[in-house]
């Protein structure tokens, strides 16, 4: 009989233990937050994860209705022209309870970047396809296309820019540096040179113009944490206004523009993603606050790593716990990330000041 009683007793507080759980994450989840004030977004993400979507489902739903919004014309078809006028997409997700990921980069003709990308994580043991390549896996798999990803407005102001020789650009150390092309360089590096002499290391880690800012760059990198408690990120970009064809940012980068794990939280990022990539910020945010730091000294320390390196560099993160507490840092711009909590009432959008200034909620 004691031993019957135990065991009824041990069933019954797990059974309260399970509903418990239950309870608080119903209160915390789900949560959705957001590069800028893509407010439209958001609420689409909002409506996929608070209907019973999964984090995955409801990133795709928020990345696609910024696609189609064409938010700011940095997302989606219709904006970013390279120098040959073309636009191209960029973009990632990640799902943060399995770590899989998939990714496409400057791809053609296919307009639907998030749910590209959500293709090759569903259908191929890849994580990232890139150009051609990936529009005709992207179409195989049943997207629309090909279409043409220009529009009036994006071929209008590559028409501006060419009547201004093409600048600003993002060449160096060629000629013509001061119109357009074709370049050539204005001195050969040879085996085992550099081309930036010890001498000059902090003269050339810094842009003298640089051609990323909030006007022509904006990347929407989204986390969605669902009502399970599991976690998920993605972006999507047409990448830097004038970029030289082929160029791929860090939008379709893991680690870089976007990171998730469900042990941690998410963290997304936006800026110059040249310079953003080759620091990994949200896998930083991610790692640290894995060590046990709050999410805005880890937004923080992310964006100070970089600002150390490059001072006029521009670029903000995210950082979203598993526990829901947001942050966000920046540098070189004033930024703005979107929040929705299941405590309010819509979308709500926190302004962070540059110079590393920050937001902990």
């Amino acid at each position: 009989m004691a031993t019957a009683g135990f065991k009824s007793l041990l069933i019954t507080t797990l059974l309260v233990t399970v509903v418990a759980n239950d309870v608080e994450n119903n209160g915390k989840y789900p949560i959705v937050v957001s590069t800028w004030p893509f407010v439209d977004a958001v609420r689409a993400a909002w409506r996929a994860v608070d209907g019973g979507f999964s984090a995955v489902d409801a990133v795709v739903e928020g990345c696609s209705a910024c696609e189609e919004l064409r938010c700011d014309g940095t997302v989606g078809p219709g904006g970013s022209p390279d120098e040959n006028g073309e636009t191209t997409l960029d973009a990632l997700i990640m799902n943060g309870a399995s770590m899989e990921i998939g990714a496409v980069a400057a791809m053609r003709y296919v307009k639907d970047g998030i749910r590209a990308a959500r293709l090759v994580m569903q259908y191929t043991e890849h994580t990232l396809l890139v150009g051609e390549q990936a529009s005709l896996f992207a179409i195989s798999m049943g997207l629309r296309g090909p279409m043409n990803l220009s529009s009036e407005d994006s071929l209008h102001k590559w028409t501006k820019w060419k009547e201004s020789d093409c600048q600003p650009n993002f060449r160096k150390n060629v000629s013509p540096s001061n119109s357009c092309g074709p370049y050539h360089p204005t001195k050969k590096v040879g085996f085992g040179e550099t081309s930036c002499p010890a001498a000059n290391l902090v003269e050339t880690s810094t842009r003298n113009i640089t051609p990323i800012n909030i006007h022509n760059h904006d990347t929407i990198s989204m986390a969605v944490i669902d009502k399970m408690g599991h976690v998920a990120v993605g972006t999507s970009t047409n990448g830097a206004t004038f970029k030289i064809p082929g160029r791929v940012g860090d939008g379709p980068i893991p680690g870089s523009s976007a990171y998730a794990d469900d042990e941690v939280g998410a963290c997304g990022a936006t800026g110059d993603g040249d310079i953003m990539m080759r620091f990994l910020p949200c896998y930083q945010v991610i790692e640290s606050m894995r060590q046990g730091m709050e999410p805005k000294l880890a937004a923080e320390n992310a964006i100070s790593r970089i600002a150390r390196k490059f001072p006029k560099f521009v670029g903000a993160v995210f950082a979203v716990s598993k526990n829901g507490v947001h942050a966000g840092a920046c540098h070189g711009w004033t930024f703005q990330y979107s929040v929705r909590l299941s405590s309010m009432d819509d979308v709500e959008v926190y302004t962070i000041m540059p110079q590393i200034a920050t937001a902990n909620v």
